[in-house]
């Protein structure tokens, strides 16, 4: 088994973490003392059945949530004590996000698309439209940038959601179920462009996936149940 991230280089830690939903009697334990850190580079899935705390903990890493008592650690930094509007900041200048959905503008185009995460920064037309195309030819999509999402596959529009997710240069990507609305054929080509965004380009991936299948990509897999960590192995991919 390959070793843990020590404590000096993870670049996300989770310490104690725990979550509760509610209050009183309505109070639901989401997660239990949660313990994790991860390297920058990793490529880690995270599985579980449903009510595990696989997604709260995506949320927490995300800065979607935040832990009802514990540290999560950034790059060192206690998220814990930053505002909403430093979190916000993290979430945009260090995070990327990739839903299973896709969340993509129904009547806009790719390359618009795109450019959604750079107009929040404030970045000029030219230079977002500039970085929106490169995106897109990362993703494999070069040619499609005028393309809305009614004219694009599933695997497009996934694609388009990537390249929307990696235009801002994110230290970590996070997936959550990114190829649950695709074929079998389709969701293999996905994995292989988040493996190769890993392994090419160096940007540390998280993924929540039931799929065995999916989840075999990844070069960690960490089991969650009831709320705690179940099981932390190499995946296939450590080799």
């Amino acid at each position: 088994m390959e070793d843990h991230p020590s404590e000096a280089e993870a670049l996300i830690e989770l310490r104690g973490v725990t979550k509760i939903y509610g209050t009183g009697m309505a109070a639901v334990s989401a997660l239990g003392g949660v313990d994790l850190r991860i390297a920058a580079g990793e490529f880690v899935a995270i599985m579980g059945p449903s009510g595990s705390g696989k997604s709260t903990a995506m949320n927490v890493i995300g800065c979607l949530d935040t832990p009802t008592s514990g540290q999560y650690l950034f790059h060192g930094i206690d998220v814990g004590r930053l505002d909403r509007n430093q979190r916000a900041l993290l979430r945009r200048h260090f995070l990327g996000f990739v839903f299973q959905g896709f969340n993509l503008l129904p009547r806009t185009t790719a390359a618009d698309n795109v450019e959604l995460p750079l107009i929040y920064r404030g970045e000029p037309y030219e230079k977002r439209r500039a970085l929106a195309f490169e995106a897109l030819a990362r993703v494999g999509l070069k040619g499609r940038e005028h393309h809305t999402s009614a004219e694009l596959s599933g695997g497009q529009q996934q694609r388009v959601a990537i390249a929307r997710a990696i235009v801002t240069e994110p230290a970590v990507l996070l997936a959550d179920e990114p190829t649950g609305n695709l074929d079998t054929k389709t969701s293999r080509e996905i994995m292989d462009l988040l493996n190769s965004l890993n392994r090419d380009q160096g940007i540390t991936i998280i993924m929540v996936t039931h799929e065995p299948d999916m989840a075999a990509y990844a070069r960690r897999i960490v089991r969650f149940l009831d709320g705690q960590i179940a099981a932390d192995e190499p995946g296939r991919q450590a080799a």
